[in-house]
């Protein structure tokens, strides 16, 4: 038998929103007929531009793509203000979790003595080098209540403990997060807006936050989902000027940009830190069609625009109608909100059975809510139809 490492056998799987395919054969409807409000996906599809580009880019994938994604990062930190060597990229946003796992963790679980390290001044020194210290036993990470699920899992992968801080209106905590941090803090996450609550921190506490994390730790701040925001704390300044070199910024092409399907997501952060991901990723980690297709959405303003517009109009229609249904909810900053159904895995399968598909929140131990993503207005309409007939409303 194979001696495989023993944390796996405790560690979670993470269970994506189901494909609108395995729905169709389960329940026997045509695939046509199913609408996915699972995943936070652009209901718009991806820009016209992007479809564009894909199609140009198809007759060049016998040859690997350009592994430093040059034109792409040019273009990105152009868009962004900064240097590309503030850039790195990612199959998705996810794989920077990984990055900086591997960079911060990967020694938690290898039996280092804690009198292998000079402790803080060491761990920070050798972060502004970008290099990776020698770690004493037990790191540990320090995430919210009701976090999106990879930070944790990956961190347990990689031999750390979690720290989970207890949220606070189904949001971050912010102050109560920085003072559980401790001397074997590695990383902090924080996902603002949040997912899966679309929760957003309040400004203040954030820029606080932010400045307040010791510089031993790796503040990632998750911003998958800015683009919704009308008035977004900016915190790429802090990285252009060099003030946070201990911060992150995750972002993605998978939610307003329409791109999900492509896996390509960024971090910004400190040319150093950036740098020593950099020795983490694997090369080619970015496909061709998806430098394409993202080089070609950055130039989009109006796909972007009217996705925002849909998506405000949505949340406004299903705060709405959850107010009118006495159905508590959270109010929410992303491309989803959280409603509270009862019994969640049994308004899931109802409203599968219909042919709508939403998110169950047991998983995030949420387990009498579902998550619904915004769709087009017909979307909306249809899912809170199938909602109210789950729910016996109708």
């Amino acid at each position: 038998m194979l001696p495989l490492s023993p944390f796996l056998k405790t560690l979670p799987v993470y269970q994506p929103g189901r494909p609108i395919e395995e729905v169709a054969r389960e329940m026997n409807l045509p695939a046509d007929s199913i609408i996915k409000v699972a995943s936070n996906e652009n209901p718009f599809g991806p820009s016209p531009l992007a479809l564009a580009a894909l199609q140009k880019a198809i007759a060049s994938v016998n040859l690997y793509p350009d592994g430093n994604a040059f034109y792409f990062k040019q273009k990105l930190a152009a868009k962004l203000g900064v240097e590309p060597a503030n850039l790195i990229l990612g199959n998705g946003s996810n794989e920077i979790i990984e990055f900086v796992s591997h960079a911060l963790l990967g020694n938690s679980s290898a039996g280092v003595s804690p009198a292998a390290t000079d402790g803080k001044a060491a761990r920070a020194g050798a972060l502004a080098a970008g290099e990776t210290p020698a770690l004493p036993l037990a790191a540990n990470v320090v995430v919210s209540q009701f976090c999106f699920a990879i930070y944790p899992i990956v961190a347990k992968m990689f031999g750390a403990n979690v720290i989970v801080v207890p949220a606070k209106d189904y949001g971050h905590d912010l102050p109560a997060m920085l003072k559980a941090i401790t001397p074997k803090t590695r990383i902090v996450f924080v996902a603002n807006p949040n997912n899966p609550t679309g929760t957003l921190a309040p400004r203040e506490e954030v820029i606080q936050f932010v400045n307040e994390v010791p510089d031993d730790v790796l503040l990632v701040m998750d911003e998958a989902y800015i683009e919704f925001l009308d008035d977004a704390v900016d915190l790429v300044p802090l990285i252009r000027l060099g003030v946070r070199k201990n911060l992150i910024l995750m972002r993605t092409f998978s939610k307003i940009y329409g791109l999900a399907g492509l896996r390509i997501g960024y971090g910004i952060g400190n040319p150093d830190l950036i740098a020593a991901l950099e020795k983490t990723r694997q090369p080619f980690n970015i496909n061709s069609l998806a430098q394409a297709a993202a080089l070609a959405a950055l130039d989009d303003d109006e796909h972007v625009r009217e996705t925002r517009s849909n998506n405000f109009g949505g949340l406004q229609f299903f705060e709405k109608a959850f107010r009118d249904l006495k159905l508590e909810f959270v109010p929410s900053f992303a491309n989803f909100i959280l409603v509270r159904v009862g019994e969640g895995q049994k308004i899931f399968d109802a409203m599968q059975k219909q042919g709508v598909i939403v998110r169950p929140m047991g998983g995030y131990q949420l387990p009498e809510w579902i998550r619904i993503s915004v769709g087009t207005p017909k979307e909306n309409e249809r899912s809170l139809g199938a909602l109210k007939t789950a729910l016996g409303k109708i």
